[in-house]
């Protein structure tokens, strides 16, 4: 609600959720290189923490619009992002498998040979 008693439009909840991501992002504390242990579960509480965005996007995205209103927010847009980082996220954290090739023989012999060596004698 705001001040006047009317209620706020889905253009007054964008900061809101700005806030939030910031504040989401900014209550991690910097991990110290070569640590990896403490980066994964870094990594793993932020995974958490875009879930709980996801969801409150989501939430915000079912609330009923103002079609009047000039600016609208764009939730699918944020809601790719958000998918676009927590795949980053999970590529980081589970990496995957080389796919096993198969390897090409080697030949072994590495003598080179001249033409001229290579024609027997005439008789």
């Amino acid at each position: 609600m705001t001040t006047n008693g009317k209620p706020t439009t889905d253009c007054s909840r964008t900061p809101i959720l700005a806030l939030v991501l910031a504040a989401a992002l900014s209550t991690t504390p910097p991990v110290l290189a070569g640590d990896s242990a403490l980066e994964n579960a870094q990594l793993v509480a932020l995974v958490r923490q875009l879930d709980q965005l996801e969801r409150t996007a989501r939430h915000g995205a079912s609330l009923t619009r103002d079609e009047r209103a000039r600016y609208q927010f764009d939730y699918a847009r944020l809601d790719q992002d958000i998918e676009r980082i927590r795949a980053g996220l999970q590529d980081y954290l589970v990496p995957q498998r080389a796919q096993p090739r198969d390897p090409v023989p080697l030949v072994g012999d590495y003598v080179r040979r001249d033409r001229a060596d290579d024609e027997e004698p005439s008789p």
